[in-house]
């Protein structure tokens, strides 16, 4: 199936079996690593990227469902400028980093709905799993980057 899908503001003609997930598309057919394989069952959120603007397991959408824009961790900033990316450095976050992808792409899509989250927002909605636990820090990037957005 050739497919056009519009991923980080680029439209980008895509030659796959319709059922490949999107995390395989990105990875394999367009070069994108940064979206991760974790658990492959929509559990863990490695694979979290942005559909519409919406956190979205991409082990599990399929080529042939995927409409509108996606944004991947490469299109979160090119060079590291986002107040994200920018509060992950400054708090040091990660401890392995595998799953930070996954976590920065649901944590931007939460600051664009709610800019100012509480940690009962930040709990409802940043469901990924980090097996090294910084639980903690995670929160504290979120709510360090939406004042340096406000």
């Amino acid at each position: 199936m050739l497919k056009t899908i519009t991923v980080n503001g680029k439209a980008l003609k895509v030659d796959a079996d319709p059922s490949t997930p999107l995390l395989w598309v990105l990875r394999d057919h367009l070069g994108m690593t940064g979206t991760k394989y974790g658990c492959g069952v929509a559990q863990c959120g490695a694979c979290t990227v942005q559909l519409d603007g919406a956190p979205v397991r991409s082990c599990q959408v399929p080529l042939e469902a995927v409409e509108g824009a996606v944004k991947t961790i490469e299109g979160l900033s090119a060079d590291g400028s986002h107040p994200l990316q920018k509060a992950w450095v400054e708090l040091n976050v990660p401890q392995c980093g595998y799953c930070q992808a996954g976590f920065l792409m649901a944590a931007d899509a939460l600051l664009k709905d709610k800019p100012q989250p509480t940690d009962a927002d930040i709990d409802a909605a940043i469901t990924n799993i980090c097996r090294c636990g910084t639980y903690g820090r995670i929160r504290a990037g979120i709510h360090r980057a939406a004042k340096q957005t406000a």
